[in-house]
């Protein structure tokens, strides 16, 4: 596969937009918006897709019919602000449709995995803007030490996000709907003690 020449990658005059991220190739790269600026990220380690996959299927097995999961797909939270969650729930009308693109209205559950490129932006800044687009539940995944799911749910009259746990062992909650998952299953067989 061959790069795209940089005169693809050029801004636009006052910036990208959602748009534009239409007319850019399918080659592999996680593209990503913010405030107008294009993010480009190279593909996740096999660490990390081993964890993104095995959480959509464990959360598949319980979800109840009104939501779906998927994983990878992008959220437009504004004309010029998109990003891809590893992992997302959402409203089974939404997924319904087979886009390929979410409002954040249609979005249940958005899922980062930290990884050592991204962490900043999978810590700080992108649950803050989920956050204040609405998207009632956040999870960060951390790889480091070990599993550690965190888990949160929205406080919409400060739209900031409140830690509802921090879970090594077994995930115990009662929403979006009731999710009892073994870390465990989420563990690929190979994670380094200080994995990405």
């Amino acid at each position: 596969m061959t790069a795209a020449p940089i005169e693809a990658y050029q801004p636009p005059h006052g910036g990208w937009t959602t748009d534009d991220l239409d007319d850019l190739p399918l080659d592999g790269y996680r593209r990503e918006l913010l405030d107008g600026v294009l993010l480009v990220s190279p593909s996740p380690t096999d660490i990390h897709q081993i964890i993104a996959g095995r959480l959509m299927v464990t959360l598949e097995e319980t979800c109840p019919p009104q939501y779906q999961v998927t994983q990878g797909v992008e959220i437009r939270l504004s004309n010029r602000r998109s990003f891809i969650p590893d992992v997302l729930v959402t409203t089974d009308e939404a997924g319904a449709r087979g886009g390929a693109k979410y409002a954040p209205h249609e979005v249940v559950l958005a899922v980062e995995i930290v990884s050592a490129g991204s962490a900043s932006m999978d810590r700080i800044l992108k649950p803050q803007l989920y956050a204040t687009a609405g998207i009632p539940y956040f999870w960060r995944i951390e790889t480091h030490s070990g599993l550690t799911v965190h888990t949160h749910t929205l406080n919409a009259t400060t739209q900031q996000y409140a830690e509802t746990g921090q879970w090594t062992t077994m995930i115990d909650l009662g929403e979006p709907w009731a999710i009892k998952l073994p870390i465990g299953r989420l563990a690929p067989r190979h994670l380094p003690p200080s994995a990405e």
